[in-house]
């Protein structure tokens, strides 16, 4: 925890494993799909106890309260101490049910995609990742 309130909220999303990089976090805080108190946040941002985090990752929006700060990455079962997630059970189960439906599938003996293949699908996928 940490008692002043000049943390980035690159760092915090990071800090409470909303985003597996900072780096990612960031690029979504420049592409406009992070919003602090329904506002629009660029990676500098500063996050305070309170504030209402809302993340859009389509095709859902995920909804967070900020409780404590930290700029440390802290283990997944602390989160909770961290932020409280009001995210809608149909936005978690949008968001999951998109995530197991782009493995693709393949012809059975087929084997493994050329590297074009392999380039064709990054690009379609690509729209989908943040």
């Amino acid at each position: 925890m940490l008692s002043d309130e000049n943390i980035r909220i690159d760092k915090f999303l990071w800090a409470v494993r909303v985003f597996k990089s900072r780096s990612l976090a960031a690029i979504a805080c420049k592409k406009g799909r992070i919003e602090i108190n329904n506002s629009p946040a660029k990676p500098s941002r500063s996050v305070s106890v309170n504030d209402i985090i809302t993340v859009r990752r389509p095709p859902s929006t995920f909804t967070y309260v900020v409780k404590n700060l930290t700029e440390n990455r802290i283990p997944a079962k602390n989160v909770c101490q961290y932020i409280d997630d009001l995210t809608p059970e149909e936005e978690k189960n949008k968001f999951t049910a998109v995530r197991f439906t782009r493995t693709g599938i393949r012809p059975k003996g087929t084997g493994r995609p050329t590297k074009k293949e392999r380039r064709e699908l990054d690009n379609l996928f690509e729209s989908a990742n943040i």
